[in-house]
């Protein structure tokens, strides 16, 4: 007589998988400085694969050789980046005494606008400030020490991403054949799928956002040089930077952004930038997003979003940059498993499904 297959109820279930998400949420925030810099070099692993296997093949380099190559050409691009924006800093320092006259003269026009407005005359705002000011320098030390520590630990942090890339390059056919020795042969070929996948869909996706950052940082540029403003290739670079950061990246270029071009032009060219910098972003959303990154990651706005937000709350900054592709490492596994389907569904949404009715109407 066969036996029945005892199904637990759906409450039973469900308090189950919360109580998983708890316990993994927790191990997750406790094993951040582990696991954050593992998962970046994990995805900058992913986008030199195909330099580390270049050289590997082709010029008959070692394996260790080669991945270190790859890592020392991603410096190289990081520090390219890092020296122009240094460039443009450095022409800011030269204009320092007129930049400061400037600032001067906003100021004072701030304190006239306040004093109009609230009726708070400028010797009690003088007093309010330098009462502030004396504060931040009573706890100077303090400030300092802390800014140390926090720059130590992110070089410490940078450090072991590039170890951390150098060792899952080297050991890359190690870490495949153990993922697909791990399941059954039955397995197997799902297995095989889902990394092949995961590397592709990353490496579409990063190499997307790059030529994005490149494309809108130029647009960027000629804008601001049409305009006339000063430093456009600083804030142009700041605009294009910032705008790889989902939602959050186009506030913080917007605030950047208008805030140098207030205290180094008129109001005119203020206004005039924040309207170019919300045109730019629109433009990026709708146009060149689905175009040049293609939606290599099929995930819709509200799970994105949400993702977002928990990844900050976890892990801060890092959190945010790495919220999508690691939603998007679930979703390429929710697919592939039968049980799981109703979860990659409710990442992407309906991505998949109008596709398949697009391709079926063109056959017919």
């Amino acid at each position: 007589m066969p036996t029945k297959k005892l199904i637990a109820p759906f409450y039973e279930r469900l308090a189950l998988i919360l109580i998983g998400f708890c316990v993994l949420g927790y191990l997750v925030v406790m094993a951040k400085e582990i696991i954050d810099p593992m998962i970046f070099g994990f995805l900058f692993a992913v986008l030199l694969l195909p330099v580390s296997n270049f050289l590997e093949k082709k010029c008959r380099l070692p394996r260790s050789a080669s991945s270190f190559i790859s890592i020392l050409l991603l410096v190289g691009f990081v520090g390219g980046i890092m020296y122009l924006i240094g460039a443009q800093i450095s022409n800011i320092a030269n204009d320092w005494p007129m930049l400061k006259s400037q600032v001067d003269q906003s100021i004072i026009n701030l304190s006239g606008w306040v004093q109009n407005a609230f009726h708070i005359n400028t010797h009690k705002q003088l007093t309010y400030v330098n009462s502030t000011a004396e504060k931040i320098m009573a706890s100077g030390t303090a400030v300092l020490s802390t800014t140390f520590g926090a720059v130590s630990s992110l070089l410490l942090f940078y450090v072991f991403i590039l170890i951390f890339t150098f060792f899952i390059l080297f050991y890359r056919r190690l870490l495949f054949r153990f993922i697909t020795w791990v399941f059954s042969d039955d397995n197997k070929a799902i297995v095989v799928d889902i990394v092949e996948n995961v590397q592709r869909i990353l490496r579409q996706y990063i190499l997307g956002l790059l030529i994005e950052m490149v494309i809108v940082s130029g647009m960027a540029i000629a804008v601001f040089y049409f305009i006339g403003i000063k430093y456009a290739a600083l804030l142009g670079i700041i605009v294009g930077v910032f705008n790889i950061i989902p939602y959050i990246g186009i506030f913080t270029a917007l605030l950047l952004s208008t805030i140098v071009t207030f205290a180094t032009g008129t109001l005119s060219q203020t206004v005039s930038v924040s309207v170019s910098v919300i045109i730019m972003h629109a433009i990026d959303a709708n146009f060149l997003l689905p175009a040049v990154v293609g939606a290599k990651v099929r995930l819709n706005a509200l799970i994105s979003f949400i993702g977002i937000i928990i990844g900050e709350m976890i892990w801060g900054l890092s959190g945010m940059f790495l919220s999508i592709p690691v939603i998007a490492i679930f979703k390429i596994i929710f697919d592939r498993i039968e049980s799981l389907k109703p979860w990659g569904y409710l990442l992407g949404g309906d991505y998949e499904y109008k596709e398949a009715a697009q391709k079926k109407m063109k056959t017919e």
